[in-house]
């Protein structure tokens, strides 16, 4: 197992970092052009484990994809052009893959398997697949369709009209590709506004889709047509530094080119909410998703409530969030984030666990968690489990930690982010 020994106490971070591009969008991005006609650019494209998987899944199904670095080139055929794939769809550790790619396969008139990894077979698939069924999906996996391996049969699909049970811009999206290659008019409610790339994507790749806040609607069948596509940093990977930032003494740093879609800039409301020193400078000339550079220094926070709609737009900052609330001034309280459990861990226990081998004041409730701040970190043998987000607030949590941080399974931020550690110590490096 990959362990790093993670000695930065006491490390300032400062310096420019350049943030790799957004995973949602660079999935979103290679699954359009796979299904559009003609020839899509993608550039600033995350090579990230996930995305990588997205990418073999195509080629499996027949899709010319090149890749050179962050610069990706699909040749789409259009929905017709997919073709049955001789062996099963390895979707790694990507829940996106798996579910998008679902809503894709629907409606194609082949047999394929979709399946990842242990986690990805431990991670809900009925949410998906029910609404799914509704359109006429013939879909069969573990336990009705629960889990991977899924067998997909495509069929004729007609649209509907469906209430999301909870906030997930992955189910959302599942239908909205499965409602491209159906009959009428598919409807999605969202209890809370969901990050939209998707419905964003749709329309750069020559596609009709009406948003009304939480109401979102196509008409279909429809025939999208290729795009060049420019990915703007992950907020979510920006995150971890917008933190270090926030929490590393007598640190100042500039993350370039991060995307700011409104569905997504939960975090920097939390920041701003705790009293984060924090400049943002948008970008004027801006692709279909905004972009922009963001200034964080050393800051004096404080605790906060966050909840509700607030949750999904920042669902996956939630374990750097409560790195943040260590070492903030009196305590916050995290909740209506059950979907924590559901990840690439179950986050809410997880973060709680890991934190507290740290010397962090931390209990887990069933929808989120309290903590209470300031507290001393200290080293220990930490673990990622697995997930990527937990192992990148781990190894930010040593900038601050008295002594070693011994962190096993640190590869795993090869998923979103493959130069983390390279940054990381590139910044701490200017102290």
């Amino acid at each position: 197992m990959d362990t790093r020994v993670l000695h930065l106490t006491g490390a300032a971070v400062k310096g420019e970092v350049d943030i790799p591009g957004d995973k949602s969008i660079s999935h979103r991005a290679v699954m359009f052009g796979a299904v559009a006609n003609g020839k899509t650019t993608i550039k600033n494209f995350l090579p990230g484990a996930d995305c990588l998987s997205t990418i073999a899944c195509f080629s499996r199904l027949g899709v010319r994809i090149e890749r050179e670095g962050s610069s990706v080139t699909v040749y789409g055929e259009g929905f017709d052009g997919l073709k049955e794939p001789s062996a099963l769809l390895d979707t790694g550790n990507s829940g996106t893959t798996t579910r998008l790619m679902l809503g894709i396969l629907a409606g194609l008139p082949f047999h394929s398997v979709l399946a990842g990894d242990e986690s990805i077979a431990k991670r809900p698939m009925s949410r998906v697949v029910n609404p799914l069924r509704e359109m006429g999906a013939a879909i069969d996996g573990r336990n009705q369709g629960e889990y991977t391996p899924l067998a997909v049969r495509g069929q004729s699909m007609k649209g509907i009209r469906y209430n999301l049970p909870v906030a997930s811009a992955q189910v959302k999206s599942a239908i909205l590709l499965a409602g491209l290659q159906a009959d009428g008019d598919t409807i999605v409610i969202e209890p809370a506004k969901t990050r939209d790339h998707t419905e964003n994507m749709i329309q750069q790749f020559g596609g009709t889709v009406e948003v009304d806040g939480n109401f979102v609607k196509l008409s279909g069948p429809q025939s999208l047509q290729a795009a060049d596509i420019m990915v703007p940093g992950d907020i979510s990977s920006a995150a971890f530094f917008l933190a270090a930032g926030a929490i590393a003494k007598k640190s100042s740093i500039i993350l370039k080119n991060v995307g700011l879609n409104p569905t997504r800039t939960g975090i920097i409301e939390v920041l701003k909410q705790m009293g984060a020193n924090m400049e943002i400078i948008p970008h004027e000339h801006q692709t279909f998703e905004p972009a922009g550079d963001i200034v964080i220094s050393s800051s004096d926070l404080k605790g906060v409530e966050i909840g509700g709609d607030l949750i999904p737009r920042l669902i996956d900052e939630i374990p750097i969030i409560a790195l943040l609330a260590t070492q903030a001034a009196g305590k916050t309280v995290i909740k209506d984030a059950a979907e924590l459990k559901v990840k690439e861990t179950n986050r809410i226990n997880t973060v709680a666990e890991e934190l507290s081998k740290l010397g962090a004041k931390i209990i887990p409730t069933d929808d989120g968690m309290i903590i209470e701040g300031k507290a001393a970190l200290h080293g220990a043998d930490v673990q990622s489990y697995g997930d990527h987000r937990i192992g990148m607030m781990l190894a930010v949590a040593s900038l601050i930690a008295d002594g070693e941080v011994r962190l096993s399974d640190a590869g795993a931020v090869e998923v979103s982010y493959p130069q983390f550690f390279e940054h990381l110590y590139a910044l701490a490096q200017h102290s």
